[in-house]
């Protein structure tokens, strides 16, 4: 059902563009210049895109998607009335997607089908919303020029972009099989950050072209563009951040006190049940760190764990190892909340913050599939910690990561494999 569905959307986009292409062919530009500006805009958008993994469309492409909605909300270029409708539209942002997105795929590194689907569909729900009450005159007899036309523009812009989150949220939920609603509030979520960003530079855009004319366009594009180049350097030190503690925490493998690969799963699979948990960007981030690092107090050990297995180990040593594991963090500089959440993850679930709670559960599972205490595998290891959930685990946590494994395992839950 969730597959037909994603196969739908990306259905309607193709067939919507390929009718505004054929119209567009059939009947000429209507204003040749005004598509060749934007769709130019478009495609260098595209071209200056900076793809993240996980990230929205308009992350990536925050100019193309300003003026594929500018293009979309333009009713006047210079004072005098734009005539292009709803299918010019589509077809003009379509072509410039298109042809920007071909030197990233030349490279292999060009977006998904799905993203060039949601940019079709949200500029075509914008330009629905706004051209019909344009060109019939009746959005300057009800909302005029002045401050109201604003406000309207705005609020078209917020349901666009809740358009955008739910065909996000379905697309992705078709291919990762997630549940829907944490896949929405996550995809809501991403719309801040420099999202609000694209939308103010859309909105003014087209109100800047309407009174300017188009060589208002590269001008008011500019504090977008320094926008996004701040955003890829705060991802860029986001990233030597996670690398430098990602090294950290490998120390209690190249000591011998854990498994190979066993901080790393505990990081993937925790951050996987935060997702479904519903958690933040920055609540994952905090989640990923202090999971990367939780066995960073062992190297305070003179005797190591057996196996680092520190899950089975009595409850007053864990919680002496975690406390040492904390300060180890602070020391490290790392940001306070994850200290917190290293020094907290062997208390019982009731006093601890939510991302304590999973790396406790993710943990104590690897460490009973990893260590094949349980000759039944995952399963036996799931029953293990629903029998620990009065005291030390979540039921909440330990049914996400149920979850989350059966997804994994298509059906079948199965164990993280190691590196």
């Amino acid at each position: 059902m969730r597959a037909a569905g994603a196969w739908a959307v990306r259905g309607a986009a193709a067939v919507l563009a390929a009718v505004g292409l054929a119209h567009t062919l059939w009947h000429g530009l209507t204003e040749p210049g005004v598509a060749l500006a934007f769709g130019a805009l478009v495609a260098v958008g595209e071209l200056a895109r900076r793809d993240r993994p996980g990230a929205p469309d308009h992350l990536g492409a925050p100019l193309g998607s300003a003026g594929a909605l500018a293009y979309a909300l333009l009713g006047r270029n210079a004072g005098l009335p734009t005539h292009h409708g709803v299918l010019e539209t589509v077809a003009v942002v379509a072509a410039a997607a298109l042809a920007g997105i071909v030197p990233h795929v030349a490279r292999g590194r060009g977006p998904a089908l799905d993203h060039l689907s949601r940019r079709v569909l949200t500029v075509a729900f914008a330009a629905v919303c706004f051209q019909p009450l344009h060109h019939s005159g009746r959005l300057e007899q009800r909302v005029g020029h002045g401050p109201s036309l604003v406000v309207f523009l705005l609020l078209l812009l917020v349901l666009v972009a809740l358009c955008d989150a739910v065909l996000a949220a379905a697309l992705t939920g078709a291919r990762t099989g997630r549940p829907y609603g944490p896949l929405l509030r996550e995809g809501l979520r991403a719309q801040l950050g420099i999202g609000p960003a694209t939308c103010a530079t859309g909105v003014v855009m087209a109100l800047g072209a309407a009174a300017a004319g188009l060589w208002a366009v590269p001008v008011l594009s500019v504090p977008l563009l320094l926008t996004q180049l701040s955003f890829h350097r705060i991802t860029a030190i986001r990233t030597i951040c996670r690398q430098t503690i990602t090294s950290l925490a490998r120390a209690t493998e190249i000591a011998g006190y854990t498994p190979p690969g066993h901080a790393r799963r505990v990081a993937a699979l925790s951050c996987a049940v935060g997702r479904e948990m519903g958690l933040s960007e920055r609540e994952l981030t905090v989640l990923e760190y202090a999971a990367l690092m939780h066995d960073i107090g062992q190297l305070s050990l003179v005797d190591p764990v057996p196996d680092g297995a520190t899950a089975e180990l009595p409850a007053a040593e864990a919680r002496r190892i975690a406390a040492l594991g904390g300060e180890v963090a602070r020391q490290a500089g790392v940001p306070a909340e994850v200290a917190v959440v290293v020094e907290r993850q062997a208390d019982p679930y009731r006093d601890q913050p939510v991302p304590a709670r999973i790396v406790r559960a993710v943990n104590a599972y690897d460490d009973l599939v990893g260590g094949n205490r349980h000759p039944g595998g995952s399963l036996t290891a799931l029953e293990q910690l629903r029998l620990g959930t009065g005291h030390d685990y979540q039921p909440e946590v330990v049914e996400c990561l149920a979850g989350v494994l059966a997804r994994g395992g298509r059906g079948r839950v199965v164990p993280v494999p190691p590196g």
